[in-house]
């Protein structure tokens, strides 16, 4: 058995170690299945390798997740169940169909608004507005699982200076598959962060090279989420390949010819691949 099928299956057996009872299911709390290896191993790099070849359609149905980059750092994910998630949503990028759940950071205004529709169910903040506190986020929306690990920002534009955490990375749990977004990243991650997260397979990274985190920090923490799969949003200034510059061999790169990507477990590329959707080139 592969190593990553072999953590996934670890995941999925303490998940279901408990009585299969349908009251104690509706007390129980959601488990992750990308953190709960990460919880036991301080200081563990998860490798994301795949046998098969990277970007090829799903074998099976019920198991493809779509990404859609819609601009800035708002991605369109949508579920094999049909659940449209809308990243770092502003009310200016927004889905063909109205999203299911929306997640917002607040270093910018650009990542967030305090105006959303109304018709979307599930507005996630990525920030507590009670001092000293912060976000908890533990929700399962049809076949998506989304928590955040929160971290601190530097300044908040129309919503006060620095504070404390006030972003959000977010993890999206579909399908088998670990999808984090770094959102508004300001600060290299710390162990404790990396053991939070646990294993990410695709990781959507900011590349603007200052607003957030410089290329070199930038590239530090993808190197050490080892993800499978890279896509580069956020970006402002600099191009692409100043970012890229900082990988060398042991990263594939490849510039899509649209603005999505569809992925699945089993399509996971061989060796961590940054995909440059349209868009963000």
């Amino acid at each position: 058995m592969k190593p990553r099928y072999l953590i996934l299956a670890i995941a999925c057996l303490a998940a279901f170690a408990a009585p299969n009872l349908a009251g104690a299911q509706e007390q129980r709390p959601p488990v992750s299945q990308c953190q709960a290896i990460a919880q036991t191993i301080p200081k563990v790099t998860f490798a994301s390798f795949s046998g098969a070849p990277p970007l090829m359609p799903a074998i099976s149905e019920g198991e493809d997740v779509k990404l859609t980059f819609l601009g800035h750092s708002t991605f369109e994910i949508e579920s094999p169940g049909g659940i449209v998630i809308a990243t770092d949503y502003n009310g200016w990028y927004r889905p063909a169909t109205m999203p299911d759940v929306v997640t917002m950071n607040k270093a910018h205004t650009t990542h967030y608004t305090l105006t959303p529709d109304p018709g979307i169910k599930h507005v996630l903040h990525g920030w507590s507005d009670i001092p000293g506190e912060k976000a908890n986020i533990n929700l399962v929306v049809g076949d998506a699982y989304i928590r955040n690990v929160t971290t601190d920002i530097r300044f908040s534009y129309g919503l006060g200076g620095a504070h404390e955490n006030g972003n959000s990375i977010f993890i999206f749990e579909i399908a088998g598959l670990c999808i984090g977004h770094l959102g508004h990243l300001h600060y290299e991650l710390t162990d404790a962060h990396y053991t939070e997260i646990g294993r990410l397979d695709v990781v959507m990274v900011p590349v603007d090279g200052g607003l957030t985190m410089g290329a070199d920090s930038m590239s530090r923490v993808i190197k050490r989420l080892r993800s499978s799969l890279i896509l580069p949003m956020h970006r402002r200034g600099p191009p692409v390949e100043a970012f890229v510059s900082m990988f060398g061999k042991d990263f594939d790169v490849a510039n899509a010819p649209d603005a999505s990507i569809t992925v699945s477990m089993r399509t996971l590329p061989k060796k961590p691949l940054i995909y440059v959707l349209k868009g963000v080139q």
